[in-house]
């Protein structure tokens, strides 16, 4: 097959592709705008692949030539099995490659229960992509109940764009939202070939203009501290101090805690938050939780 004619049919076979996933199985929640045809438009693929319409759009029409790092976001975008992956790469006379496949997360048994023992701390385990893999009850209490959440969307960018709670609860949620981008910049930079975090930005990307604004901004931030204000409904205004400690056994799990000077007002509020949530829970018949971790 010449050159010519492999670029049309790699073309091709990337249109047949895409008409083939629903904007629900991509992470799209339906897509956006009235749909006359079935599948993903091309500027919902080039959102999920990170790249722009135009780029992918000359990739469909055969009129350029797409790397290999590109072509395997792609076929993760599109959900390729392993031969429709090698076909892809055949067309593009590229030997075709994957992402190394990292574990699924869990965390340490050290971890959960530093993380149980923090009964008037609120405080979470985060994974790779921010993900987030274990909470205490208070940090529930505080935030939102991540065990309503699906575990596939225990992501925390997701929840802070996608989750109307979220932006009530932040007296500056913009602050908080762009900060929150900033840092998932940095795990973008540290799994580039991740297609997860590549689903999970386009998604937002497609979903929320401020999130596709701030990303496109390039800024960079690591996750380590810093001051946020909540408006807790029950609790009142919270001014906490946040700190990220890492995992001495898993360097890709951190603990978060938010905490405040025990008499402070916010340090009064945590205490009555922590009491609050325990006697809901007692009254609603609600089990002691053991380990909250989930696999990420």
């Amino acid at each position: 097959m010449a050159g010519t004619a492999k670029m049309n049919e790699l073309g091709n076979f990337l249109k047949t592709c895409r008409g083939e996933i629903s904007p629900g199985e991509a992470g799209l929640a339906g897509g956006v705008g009235h749909r006359r045809v079935a599948g993903l438009r091309r500027e919902e693929v080039a959102q999920l692949a990170s790249i722009s319409t135009d780029y992918y759009t000359r990739i469909e029409q055969g009129r350029i030539r797409a790397s290999a790092p590109v072509l395997g976001v792609l076929a993760d975008v599109l959900k390729m099995d392993e031969d429709q992956r090698s076909y892809l790469f055949s067309l593009a006379d590229k030997p075709a490659t994957r992402s190394p496949r990292r574990g699924a997360q869990k965390v340490v048994p050290q971890l959960q229960r530093v993380l149980e023992d923090l009964t008037t701390t609120p405080a979470i385990v985060m994974g790779r992509r921010m993900d987030i893999l274990a909470w205490n009850d208070l940090a529930a209490a505080m935030m939102i109940d991540f065990g309503a959440i699906p575990a596939a969307q225990r992501n925390y960018v997701r929840i802070l764009f996608t989750h109307p709670t979220m932006r009530s609860l932040y007296a500056d949620w913009d602050t908080a939202a762009q900060t929150a981008v900033a840092q998932l910049r940095m795990e973008a930079a540290k799994y580039p070939d991740d297609p997860k975090l590549t689903s999970l930005v386009g998604e937002l990307s497609v979903q929320d203009h401020l999130f596709a604004e701030w990303w496109a901004g390039r800024t960079v931030k690591s996750l380590t501290t810093g001051t946020k204000t909540l408006r807790h409904p029950t609790a009142g205004e919270l001014v906490l101090d946040w700190d990220t400690l890492v995992e001495a056994h898993d360097s890709e799990q951190s603990l978060v805690v938010w905490t405040a000077a025990a008499d402070s007002p916010t340090g009064e509020a945590l205490r009555f938050l922590a009491a609050w949530s325990t006697e809901r829970q007692e009254s609603a018949g609600v089990p002691a939780e053991g380990d909250k971790g989930i696999p990420g």
